[in-house]
C-alpha cells in the first residue's frame, strides 16, 4: 500500500530539536527523514512551511510570508509542501511573494497556524489567501486544537470556527490538521457538514514507540477520537499524517491503521491526500 505523510515538518524550529531528542528520539534531518520514510513505504511528505527568527518563536511575528523549510540545504525529493502564511505579512508585496511561491510544483497548499498567531479562521486578514487558494486550485491547512506552545491561544484554534470559513468559500478544500484534537467532536461535525473540510490524523500522539502504544492501550485516553471519526460516518474525509518529528513514522503508521477500519485504509494512507492536494501527482 503506498502512503503519503500528509502532515509533516522539515523546519529549522528550536522546539521540533528538542522533541525529537528528548521525546520521539528521533534523528530530526535530511538522513533521518530519507530514512524513515524508505523502511515505512512513505512515497511522498508534505511539509508544513513553517519559520522562526527569534530563537524558540515557533511561529514568531517576524517570519515572513510565505514561510517554506529550511532544516536543511537539502529538501528530500520525497518532500513537498503547504507555504507557510503568516498573517502580520499580508501585504500587498507579501501576497505578491506568495502567490510567485504557489507557482514552485514543490508548493501544493498553503498553512495558516490558528492558535500561535491570534487571528480567527473567518477573520478578513485571511480573505486574499483564499482568493488564492481558489485561483490555483489548493487546500488551506489550518492548525487547529491544542497548541504545540504555551503561549498560543486556543479560542483561535478551536475546529467550530472553521464552519463560517468553509461556508463563505465553498470552491476551496480545506484540512483542518490534527482533527481539532481534543474537540475532535466539534471537529467531526464542521467536516460532516461541509463537502469541502477534510481532517488530517496527525500529533494526535507525541513522543517514542512506547509512548504510542502505551496511549494506544488507555481504555479511555481515544474514546473522544473513536467517538468522532464514527460520527462522522465518512473516513475518506481524513488523511494520514504523522506530524514528524513528534513521533517516529512506522509507529504511528500502525497506530492510526488500528483506528481506521481496514477497508478505508488506502483512501486514509492515499486516495485522499490526492484527491486534496492534486498538485502531488506528479510526484507520486
Amino acid at each position: 500500500m503506498k502512503i503519503i505523510d500528509a502532515h509533516m515538518h522539515f523546519s529549522n524550529i528550536e522546539s521540533f530539536k528538542e522533541t525529537a531528542k528528548n521525546q520521539s528520539m528521533l534523528d530530526y534531518s535530511y538522513e533521518g527523514i530519507m530514512k524513515e520514510y524508505e523502511e515505512s513505504d512513505v512515497a511522498l511528505g508534505i511539509g508544513m512551511g513553517l519559520t522562526e527568527k527569534e530563537n524558540a518563536g515557533f511561529p514568531d511575528p517576524l517570519s515572513p510570508t510565505p514561510m517554506g523549510l529550511d532544516l536543511d540545504e537539502r529538501i528530500p525529493d520525497s518532500v513537498v509542501y503547504c507555504a507557510g502564511v503568516n498573517p502580520h505579512h499580508l501585504e500587498a508585496p507579501d501576497l505578491e511573494a506568495l502567490e510567485k511561491t504557489l507557482n514552485d510544483p514543490k508548493v501544493v497548499g498553503m498553512k495558516i497556524y490558528l492558535g500561535y498567531y491570534r487571528f480567527y479562521a473567518y477573520d478578513e486578514i485571511y480573505q486574499p489567501v483564499y482568493e488564492l487558494a481558489a485561483k490555483y486550485s489548493m487546500p488551506v491547512v489550518f492548525h487547529t486544537g491544542d497548541t504545540y506552545s504555551e503561549r498560543g491561544l486556543l479560542k483561535y484554534s478551536h475546529p467550530l470556527t472553521l464552519d463560517e470559513v468553509a461556508v463563505q468559500h465553498r470552491n476551496v478544500n480545506f484540512v483542518m490538521a490534527h482533527f481539532g484534537d481534543p474537540w475532535t467532536l466539534d471537529g467531526a461535525e464542521v467536516v460532516y457538514k461541509n463537502r469541502n473540510m477534510f481532517a488530517d490524523l496527525s500529533g494526535l500522539v507525541v513522543g517514542n514507540a512506547e509512548d504510542i502504544k502505551r496511549y494506544h492501550s488507555s481504555p479511555r485516553f481515544f474514546n473522544h477520537l473513536k467517538h468522532a471519526l464514527t460520527f462522522t460516518d465518512n473516513y475518506k474525509k481524513f488523511l494520514f499524517g504523522t506530524d514528524w518529528p513528534l513521533v517516529p513514522v512506522q509507529p504511528y503508521i500502525e497506530f492510526v491503521k488500528d483506528i481506521i477500519p481496514e477497508e478505508y485504509h488506502e483512501d486514509v494512507f492515499y486516495h485522499t491526500a490526492v484527491k486534496v492536494f492534486p498538485k502531488i501527482k506528479r510526484f507520486l
